[in-house]
Formats: C-alpha cells, structure tokens, sequence
C-alpha cells in the first residue's frame, strides 16, 4: 500500500491559506454539534518520524474549543502501564461523549517499534492484531468516529528533515539519536506497516494513507477528512 501513495501531491501557498481557515471554522462548528449529539471522537496518528503529525495534529486542533479536545502524546509506556494489558492505558484516555481525543502514536506501537524493536515477543505482538480490531469494533460501536491516519514521506524526505531540525535551534528538540538509529530498520518498518494494513483495515475503521512530502498538502487533507468523517458521523 505504501509504495501506491502519490508523494508529488502538493497544494500551493495561496491555496493553504484560502482553504485552511474555512476547514478549520468546519471544524468548530462540528465540534459543537458533536457534544450536542454526544458523539465522541478519536484521531490517531501513525507514520514516519518528522512526516508532519504534530503539525497536522495542531492545524486540526487550533481553532477548536479547547475543553472538548485532548492531545495525548504517546511514549513507551510506564512501569504501571507496563504491569497492564497493553490497552489499557489508551482506554484511561479515551473521550467522553461529545468530545475529541487526538493520539499522536498509539496502541499500533505493539505492531510497529514493539514488533521492530523486539519489545514484545512474535506471540504476543502476532496476537495484538486481533486485540486492536476486537478494540476498535467496541468504540465504533459504542458510537465513537474512529479516524485512523498513516502520514508517509520518502526515506530521502525524512533524512532531509531530520538534518534541519538539527541545525534548527527552534527544533533540535525533536530529533534524537533514537531517530537516526530507526532509519536504519527502514525496510523493517516497512514489512511492520504493510502487515498492519492488510489486518487492520476495515470498513469500520479504515486507515487514511496521507502523502505528506508537502506539509501544505498534508495539513488540508488530514483536516478535510476529519471534517467529513465527522459530517457522515452526524447524518446518519
């Protein structure tokens, strides 16, 4: 599936900045008809280091009310987390009706860096597929938008951004050694990625693939299909 992404798609300057203030304004006025009909939310961001989720995240989020959104950022989980089912510390995180939760990295981390990384042994990452599915079938059920977002860029893409948060004093915060040394199991993420597709696409919680080797281009189109997956959500 990876390969099939379109990493030319590009938006211009002009067009960004027509288009992103009346999707954003979309999404405000969505947000208040969610806590009217108190359907809950949950985005979730998966793809590679420095492929623009945070910026995405903070395009969707800006405008909105601030009391009825949350951002979790994810990280390896804690020695607590760690004594737990590994969903576990994503169901303390889930909305409440009416509201948004937005996951930067999420429980997708047990079939991706957890399988890639051994962390976690083939039973028991090979077994999470399963568990991911039987978890996200409960929250749509329950009535919950699940949206799902991959955001892919080149390899050549990445060590071009990687480079310049180094020599950015703005953002050398963000790129670590830990970064580096992931670009070296590439392909690795790749196979994880392509697997996790195959198993956890479904109608009910379908992954959007998002080209994200223009940040402009990538920005509108995370934030226009959430505007629409919401507007299905509230019509039917």
């Amino acid at each position: 599936m990876l390969e099939q992404i379109n990493l030319s798609l590009s938006v211009d300057h002009d067009s960004y900045e027509k288009e992103l203030p009346k999707i954003q304004l979309r999404l405000l006025m969505q947000q208040q008809a969610l806590r009217k009909a108190e359907r809950p939310v949950v985005i979730m961001y998966e793809g590679w280091d420095a492929s623009g989720k945070g910026g995405s995240i903070m395009r969707i989020t800006e405008k909105l009310d601030p009391r009825g959104c949350h951002v979790w950022p994810v990280a390896a989980p804690t020695e607590v987390e760690r004594a737990h089912h590994f969903l576990w510390r994503f169901w303390l995180k889930l909305p409440v009706y009416g509201e948004i939760a937005i996951f930067d990295r999420s429980w997708y981390g047990r079939v991706l860096v957890e399988r890639v990384e051994k962390f976690a042994k083939k039973p028991v990452w090979t077994r999470a597929y399963q568990e991911i599915c039987d978890f996200e079938r409960l929250l749509v059920d329950e009535g919950t938008v699940l949206i799902k977002f991959w955001m892919h860029i080149s390899k050549h893409e990445q060590e071009k951004r990687f480079k310049e948060r180094e020599h950015n004093p703005y953002k050398s915060w963000k790129i670590t050694p830990e970064d580096w040394r992931n670009r070296e199991k590439w392909d690795e993420y790749v196979e994880a990625a392509e697997e996790m597709f195959a198993r956890t696409d479904c109608n009910a919680a379908p992954w959007h693939l998002i080209a994200a080797e223009d940040k402009h281009y990538a920005r509108l189109e995370t934030a226009r299909i959430v505007a629409e997956r919401i507007e299905q959500a509230l019509q039917g």
